[in-house]
Formats: C-alpha cells, structure tokens, sequence
C-alpha cells in the first residue's frame, strides 16, 4: 500500500513542523503567582460572557483571517482568542493552528476556511460539544477533552459528509463547490 501526500498537506505538514520548533507562536502563559493565604469568601459569579471564547490562535504562517459573527473580519495573530462561532480562513502559502479550551488542536492548510459552528465546554465536568465544518481546503485535528470523553459529541462536517470523531488525529481535505 502507498501513500500520496496532496500537495496542501505538504504545506500543512511543514507548518506542523514549524510550529514544532517554535515559529512564530503565542507566548506561553505567564507562571502562576501565589498569594498569600486569604479569608475565606464566596466567589463572585463568572460575569456573562467570560468564558465565552472557544480557545486561541496558536501560530499564524501567512494570511490568516477571522470572520465573527458580526460580521467583523481581522488578520489573526498568534494569541488571540476566537469565539464558538467564528470562521477562520487562510490564504496561498498560509497556515494556522488554533487550541480550543478542552486542548483540541485544530491545524489549517493553505486556501482553508473553517467554521466553528459550535462550541461549549464546562471544565470542571469536562463536558461539551464541538460542531467544526470544513468549507474548503484541509484541516488536521487531534481531540482534547471533549473527543477523549465522548466522542459522539465532536463533529467535523464537509460539504458532501458528516465525520464522527472516534480516533484522536486525523486529517481531512475539501474541494471547494461553486
């Protein structure tokens, strides 16, 4: 049995390495700071909307764009959060990861878009779903939490098939329809 690697996953595959050494990604979070031990209070409620991105962008290679719901379209950089329902596009040469909250790791190829469609995942429980339609071009998606503990809750829709998740690495490529 042979093997053919298309030419956007060769792309793809370089980025993934690239980003393996340390291109051009997002700043690792800052080291926890203690304090010192407090009285004991009630947290205060989460304010609405605070955990309302899905996850970040993890590296940028070229033009990489993100679309929100509102119509608002910005260049996406290394570090910036997107939302459950954004759409994130890439041009020629270009490339992005993003890590959604429950650690899926979500690796656009060049001439890609993708749409969150959904996204919801309670930490504590370590419950959620995630709804991901691939428009065109490719996508490489390793499963964080919610794929490790349901499976049937992860999604990835193409324009001609739907894919339950049952493996944690995969990829998958789509033409785009007129």
């Amino acid at each position: 049995m042979s093997f053919r690697l298309m030419p956007g996953l060769a792309v793809c595959a370089m980025f993934l390495a690239s980003v393996a050494a340390g291109a051009q990604t997002a700043p690792a979070a800052p080291a926890a700071v203690t304090a010192p031990p407090a009285v004991a209070t009630p947290a205060p409620a989460a304010a609405p909307g605070a955990d309302a991105h899905a996850g970040f962008i993890k590296s940028v290679k070229g033009e990489v764009h993100v679309l929100s719901a509102g119509g608002d379209a910005r260049l996406a950089r290394p570090g910036d959060r997107v939302s459950p329902i954004d759409r994130i596009s890439t041009g020629p040469a270009s490339a992005a990861s993003l890590v959604l909250r429950d650690g899926t790791a979500l690796v656009l190829g060049p001439d890609s878009r993708v749409d969150l469609k959904q996204f919801h995942f309670d930490s504590t429980t370590q419950d959620g779903g995630l709804l991901v339609s691939l428009l065109r071009g490719s996508l490489r998606m390793v499963s964080g939490l919610i794929g490790k503990t349901n499976p049937d809750a992860v999604r990835v829709d193409t324009q001609t098939a739907t894919i339950g998740i049952r493996g944690t690495d995969f990829i998958v490529t789509a033409d785009a329809q007129p």
